[in-house]
């Protein structure tokens, strides 16, 4: 696992007055004098170059060797990863560092609100009825200061669409500072139930942008057990509708749990009757976190005992023309026929790998799992040995 925030081990005195600051990182001694300021300077050996906002060093010995007057923080251990392209949030009055965006990795995402208008049995990211408004204004000063050529961001909630007009703002913002990267929103879809939302957002013209919507079922009243919503159901199919009359790519999304199980192949021949252009479909496995981890025993199944309901799903699907993917899933744990529908999709910063996976030749193509299924995982799990 990578950390991504924390605490600095030590500030000098120019930094201790500073307030919070979002700033993209460099470790190159010719950057434009204009962009300084809205950089941190990584500094590895040698003098440092004048005019940063900030200075990360690697031990406190450095700080004697930095331009007078500069502020500065020594980096832990846990974060010398960083590099140049990243974007993280100082806040020298808690000591405290947060890591917003990672130049290397394909996928970043945001969590855009902490409220929510489902209440899902498997919720990882429990809704709080609380004032975030605040993060809204952090993710549009970052955006101007990510790599151009980033490949996707992710906008994750609670419910983003929750934020109205400020999600549209922000829609806009990402298509005008990285037109040339996906927009990937995890969203339950109800607030596009009535079209204006909907309109709205297909107005903005994003380049490439995808909606990540769940149905957990072909009957409305198990689909809305699952996420704690009466009339959820509706308010969903009528959101992806509405979605699709103005362009904008909508995935379905499958978390597979115990009380999605029964109906998922209904579900497959629902989603190819009735939302056959539907952009994507994703079967995902549980993250063992927040709702998940409280309603564990409602909740768990494990992936080995319903690889015939898996193997069904997907030959639906698959037969009907639609692209579907298995996320968060094992190989180990899944059918052979079904091994070339998985994806990794676990961010790498939480994803690991079990004592039962050594010596598995299989590692570059599995998913692996989430750090919280240390919890429980399947007793399937065991090393795929491919014969030389």
């Amino acid at each position: 696992m990578i950390t991504l925030r924390g605490r600095l081990t030590q500030f000098n005195p120019a930094a201790i007055d500073r307030g919070p600051a979002i700033l993209r990182l460099s470790d190159c001694i010719d950057r434009p004098a204009p962009l300084r300021k809205l950089e941190a300077f990584i500094h590895h050996n040698g003098p440092a170059p004048d005019g940063f906002g900030w200075y990360l060093v690697k031990d406190a010995e450095t700080l004697a060797m930095l331009p007078e007057g500069a502020a500065a923080a020594v980096l832990s251990e846990d974060f010398q990863h960083l590099a140049d392209g990243d974007v993280v949030r100082l806040e020298p009055a808690k000591g405290a560092i947060r890591t917003l965006f990672r130049k290397s990795v394909a996928y970043n995402h945001f969590l855009l609100t902490e409220r929510c208008n489902n209440y899902c049995l498997m919720c990882s990211q429990p809704p709080r009825a609380v004032d975030d408004g605040w993060i809204v204004d952090e993710v549009l000063e970052a955006l101007p200061l990510m790599d151009r050529g980033a490949r996707e961001i992710g906008l994750t909630g609670g419910e983003p669409t929750l934020l109205g007009p400020r999600f549209i703002e922000l829609v806009q913002a990402a298509g005008s500072h990285l037109p040339n990267t996906a927009l990937h929103v995890l969203s339950n879809g109800r607030s596009f139930a009535t079209g204006s939302l909907a309109r709205d957002l297909g107005a903005v013209r994003h380049p490439d942008i995808m909606l990540g919507i769940p149905v957990y079922a072909d009957l409305a009243h198990v689909h809305d057990h699952v996420v704690q919503a009466d009339g959820a159901f509706d308010e969903t199919i009528r959101g992806i509708l509405a979605l699709k009359a103005q362009g904008v790519r909508v995935e379905v999304r499958v978390v597979l749990q115990e009380q999605t199980i029964p109906r998922l192949v209904p579900l497959a021949r629902f989603l190819a009757r009735n939302l056959l252009f539907v952009d994507h479909v994703a079967l995902m496995g549980l993250e063992l976190t927040g709702f998940a981890r409280a309603n564990l025993e409602k909740i768990w199944i494990d992936p080995v005992d319903y690889q015939a309901e898996l193997a069904e799903a997907v030959g639906i699907l698959d037969r009907a023309g639609m692209k579907v993917s298995i996320y968060n899933s094992q190989h180990c744990t899944l059918m052979p026929s079904l091994r070339r529908y998985s994806r990794r999709s676990i961010s790498d910063w939480k994803q690991e790998y079990m004592p039962e996976c050594e010596g598995c030749d299989a590692q570059a193509e599995c998913g692996g799992f989430f750090a919280s299924a240390k919890f429980r995982y399947s007793r399937g799990i065991s090393p795929i040995l491919k014969i030389a």
